[in-house]
């Protein structure tokens, strides 16, 4: 099995070095419009080899994209146009409809499945690469009824034997809900606890002495890529905004309580809150 990774970062690095390691892969070829990414991915052996796109492309049963989503919509069609009837296309964006809108009527739409492989840091680049990255994580596949079942089931093979993951199934629209909740909010919040304390401590010493693990936890995520985030907040917007809009208002819940002295209820909402436990620990 030949597989192409398109964009040589965490997500694609990460793959690259866990379907050559698990013998999934025959040869892993390398795409990057960054040189130093292309050299960093060769020195890391990421990559058995690099090429230009559509030489990778004549090379490869799988092609992986692992762009920024926002690159994605607009190169995801144009590498659909190159493959043919056995070849296989997929995207591990953090968004899904646009990417799924943007091939809807193309004619090998086919070939072509989307995919979230739920795992990551806050790192990017070759170097921020992982061994086992994915090892036990969730992998979603999106609309797969408009892919064809061959081609199904060479990447749920992939994810399943190549980078040890569980599958879950979700349609484009759901999936751009759910990770509104359970990722981007998480980000955009990290994000502004961070621009917070940073606005009103201008004691950077104070930040580095004072630190405890729970502040580094919480803004862990804050240390991620605009580059990368951006264009997620911006491709989900409605649905990042919605889950905002609830947050604010249980943010005002909270600092009402507060004010008002009226700690019993607030404890009996935190209590509630600890039941997140039950969830995660499952």
């Amino acid at each position: 099995m030949n597989i192409s990774v398109v964009g040589l970062g965490l997500i694609g690095g990460s793959m690259a070095l866990s379907l050559k390691e698990s013998g999934f892969a025959d040869s892993v070829i390398g795409v990057d419009n960054k040189t130093e990414h292309v050299i960093k991915a060769l020195e890391l052996q990421l990559v058995d080899r690099v090429a230009l796109l559509n030489d990778a492309i004549k090379q490869s049963d799988i092609i992986i994209l692992a762009v920024p989503v926002d690159a994605l919509v607009k190169l995801l069609p144009e590498v659909l146009n190159h493959v043919s009837e056995n070849q296989v296309v997929i995207e591990v964006g953090s968004t899904k409809k646009p990417a799924v809108d943007s091939v809807r009527n193309h004619p090998n739409r086919g070939n072509f499945i989307a995919t979230h492989p739920m795992a990551g840091t806050e790192f990017s680049g070759p170097e921020a690469a992982i061994r086992n990255l994915f090892d036990n994580k969730t992998c979603v596949l999106c609309d797969v009824q408009d892919s064809k079942p061959a081609l199904v089931k060479v990447i749920e093979k992939m994810y399943t034997e190549g980078l040890k993951m569980r599958l879950t199934y979700l349609d484009s629209a759901a999936h751009d809900v759910h990770t509104a909740y359970i990722s981007h909010i998480s980000h955009i919040c990290s994000f502004a606890l961070a621009a917070t304390v940073l606005e009103k401590e201008k004691d950077e010493e104070s930040i580095f002495n004072l630190a405890s693990s729970g502040f580094e936890s919480t803004v862990r995520l804050a240390k991620s890529n605009p580059d990368t985030w951006i264009p997620i907040f911006r491709q989900n917007q409605d649905n990042i905004i919605d889950v905002l809009d609830e947050y604010i208002n249980t943010l005002l819940k909270f600092k009402g309580l507060m004010l008002a002295d009226g700690y019993d209820k607030f404890k009996d909402y935190l209590t509630q809150a600890n039941d997140i436990k039950r969830i995660l620990n499952k």
